[in-house]
């Protein structure tokens, strides 16, 4: 380490020296993969180095760890289900209506920053918002299909409007 590191780096590097190697195979098992296991954890330690948390602080650093992979591992699983829904939704269009690899993978990065967004919500408020805005259904429909009244479809949505507001992004 240079001299000019400041305190957090040479706090943040030792953390890293310290438990990556046991972070990545804690992930190798949980993924059968070396390779996404390997930007997994560096994905967390990027999320440790750029959060509020204080490093020097940290009593349980394993266990932060952990807490931090375990969450990007659910968004990892969320996202490769989602690519496979989608992909399988591609399958059954008409070929000429199939789009081209660069629409595909814009479509696919709006449905994952939307399954970002709606994080959070209950079950239901996200799919009554869904079922609204991407199917374009009414309220009366929605509640039909959900099994709910046509005012709780309303405070569904009223709900999921204020969390898209609040997101933090």
């Amino acid at each position: 380490m240079t001299e000019a590191a400041t305190p957090t780096e040479h706090t943040f590097h030792g953390l890293y020296r310290d438990h990556h190697s046991w972070l990545e195979s804690w992930l190798r098992r949980r993924m059968g993969n070396a390779w996404d296991a390997a930007d997994l954890s560096q994905d967390t330690f990027l999320r440790v180095l750029s959060s509020s948390q204080q490093i020097a602080d940290m009593r349980e650093p394993r266990a932060y760890l952990l807490t931090v992979g375990k969450r990007l591992l659910s968004n990892f699983y969320t996202r490769r289900s989602l690519e496979q829904a989608y992909l399988e939704a591609l399958a059954q269009l008409p070929e000429d209506s199939v789009p081209s690899p660069e629409q595909r993978w814009l479509l696919l990065e709006t449905l994952q920053a939307l399954d970002e967004l709606l994080d959070g919500l209950p079950t239901l408020v996200r799919r009554a918002f869904l079922l609204s805005q991407l199917e374009g259904m009414g309220y009366r429909d929605i509640a039909e299909r959900l099994h709910v009244s046509e005012r709780t479809v309303k405070r569904y949505m009223a709900q999921a409007y204020e969390h898209c507001l609040l997101v933090d992004w």
